[in-house]
């Protein structure tokens, strides 16, 4: 998310994304998402209830308006005759529809907030869950399509939500009005309805005409701020890195780039808002004088009483108001065109990356070896092969080195076998990732208590909260791997098991790579893959991780250094990649490597 580096500035990638904002498939997202939240198991009989409420609100804020409308001209009737008694009474009256609108609206809107909450909590958790099954969010990051994902989870989909939740309600309402003050208006004066007809579409017209750059600018300026946000979290994570180095400056200097663009782009938005606002102004204020200048002189000779001026102020506003909602929204609307198409851009590349991972023919499942046919890894900038057509079978029970001098080859050979390097050919058979864990060079301890650590990897796919106690593992068999890795001490250290830590801040190295070998003998895969263990593990150490491997059966591929010393007696076979993406196989008998079982040449 926005605590890597790479979302410090935009890729060009990104801003090819970037340029296609509203279309057709935005509108089928959109729509997608409200029937998927209207059809959920969990939230879906709660929305619908709480919308049907809305509408009824909406009906009795109408009625009420309109009545509202009718005791006004009768108010103002009254003060015209100088009818003390009537005066009085419809005073009353007027208090009483103040009442009930003020309850009714007050309601609506509470009502209207919890649907809100609910629809932002469900899209919240649908999009996590999204972004999380098949590693999706490794998959964004590498190719840089989406900017600040992390933003658009955060931000854009609570915008999302409450956003769309008031633009339907507030065109249901428009509809509503039209068809409650339409007779009232024209019975008043047909005039008078066609021209708030006329005036609402010349409006409107003009509106998107001076407001139409606001949804580009609108969407370039929530990446802004979340650029600009990114640097600042990136420079407060990376503190102490950042203070030895002293390459404060650097950084300092791209979050200031980062803060003019910002404003340099708010400043055009401020300009744009500037001339929308000389013409939206205007038109709410000429809005008043219409209906007098219309009806007045009906009231000066004698058709109609001072209440009906009133009435038709009431009516014209209101109706006016239905009509005009692009006019008296659009800053709104431009704000909201743009985080849909955030949204949507984000859900869209998720569900592509997922939809690509389950059709991945170059990963195929068997439990019980790892065999690659015909496989070969490119370098995903230049294209030249890492690894040429390796044709290698690990069966379970079988110890394996494979020794590199590139990292660039040896990085690929480990993502390559995790399923997470797009430009390869070939098929590699392996278990599930259920059945199959990766440890990396640098250790990866999240946040949480030691109970937490030990919960054993997500299921393939998507993420879900309901298999958590499946996951967890129990305190005895926890004490006992920390017991048997020489690390028990950690429990009286950090208060038990249930103590939350930062557990980077508060363990050397050695022993954070302690408690992640700790956490795959709990989940007892068949298969584990570590690159480079000695970076983090002297040889000694390493030698008694390796026979508790053996002891619980787990096969073991260890990924090296070509020049790095490796006691021989703890594999069974050798396998070389060399320059140029040739590689060669060996059988290791007595701590030696014995005759060749594959030689490419390239």
């Amino acid at each position: 998310m926005a605590l890597f580096p790479g979302n410090l500035g935009q890729t060009a990638k990104a801003m090819k994304v970037q340029s296609a904002l509203i279309n057709r498939g935005t509108w089928k997202s959109l729509l997608s998402s409200v029937r998927q939240l209207t059809s959920s198991k969990e939230v879906g009989r709660k929305a619908k209830v709480l919308f049907l409420l809305l509408i009824v609100f909406l009906l009795l804020i109408n009625a009420l308006n309109v009545l509202n409308s009718y005791v006004g001209r009768d108010f103002m009737t009254a003060i015209e005759n100088r009818n003390s008694f009537e005066f009085l009474r419809m005073a009353l009256v007027y208090l009483c529809v103040f009442g009930a609108s003020t309850v009714v609206s007050v309601i609506h809107r509470y009502a209207e907030e919890y649907l809100g909450l609910v629809w932002r909590q469900w899209a919240s958790r649908q999009c996590i869950l999204n972004y999380a099954s098949h590693r999706v969010y490794y998959r964004l990051k590498i190719k840089g399509d989406i900017a600040n994902p992390d933003q658009r989870i955060a931000d854009d989909i609570r915008t999302f939500s409450t956003t769309t939740l008031s633009f339907i309600l507030m065109s249901l309402n428009g509809l509503i009005t039209v068809l409650a003050f339409s007779g009232v208006l024209w019975s008043i004066s047909p005039q008078l309805f066609v021209v708030s007809v006329l005036y609402a579409v010349a409006g409107t017209f003009f509106t998107f005409l001076l407001g139409r750059p606001l949804v580009r600018l609108n969407y370039d300026q929530l990446d802004k701020e979340a650029n600009f946000r990114s640097s600042l979290i990136y420079l407060r994570g990376n503190a102490e890195s950042l203070a030895v180095s002293r390459r404060e400056g650097h950084l300092v200097n791209l979050t200031l780039e980062n803060l003019g663009k910002l404003v340099a782009n708010f400043r055009r938005i401020i300009k744009v808002n500037r001339n929308l606002n000389f013409f939206t102004t205007g038109y709410n204020w000429l809005i008043q004088i219409i209906p007098a200048l219309i009806i007045a002189p009906f009231f000066i000779r004698g058709e109609v009483q001072f209440g009906v001026i009133t009435q038709s102020a009431i009516a014209f506003t209101h109706l006016l108001g239905a009509f005009s909602i692009i006019v008296t929204q659009f800053q709104s609307i431009s704000s909201y065109t743009a985080v849909l198409s955030r949204v949507a851009s984000l859900m869209g590349a998720g569900d592509r990356e997922t939809l690509k991972a389950l059709s991945d023919k170059t990963i195929c499942i068997e439990e019980d070896r790892i065999s690659y046919k015909g496989v070969t890894l490119h370098s995903p900038r230049s294209g030249i092969d890492l690894i040429r057509d390796l044709d290698f079978d690990i069966p379970h029970g079988t110890y394996v080195l494979v020794r590199s001098g590139d990292e660039r080859t040896r990085t690929a050979f480990f993502y390559g076998t995790a399923g997470l390097w797009e430009a390869s050919e070939g098929t590699i058979c392996r278990p599930s990732l259920q059945r199959f864990l990766f440890m990396s060079e640098l250790p990866y301890l999240p946040p949480g208590t030691l109970r937490e650590l030990f919960l054993k990897p997500w299921p393939e796919g998507t993420p879900d909260d309901g298999t958590l106690n499946e996951l967890s593992v129990s305190e005895e068999r926890i004490l006992d791997l920390l017991r048997r890795l020489e690390i028990e001490s950690l429990t009286a250290r950090f208060g038990g098991l249930d103590t939350r830590q930062h557990w980077e801040n508060s363990l050397v190295l050695e022993d954070q790579q302690l408690l992640v070998l700790a956490r795959i003998l709990a989940a007892e895969p068949r298969f584990l893959m570590m690159d480079k263990p000695s970076t983090t593990f002297g040889r000694s150490r390493l030698d008694r991780a390796l026979a508790l491997l053996r002891e619980h059966s787990i096969s073991y591929v260890t990924l090296e250094d070509q020049a790095e010393e490796v006691d021989l007696e703890n594999y069974h076979l050798l396998l070389e990649l060399k320059e140029g993406g040739r590689w060669i196989s060996r059988r290791i008998r007595d701590g030696r490597a014995v005759a060749d079982v594959r030689l490419v040449s390239g």
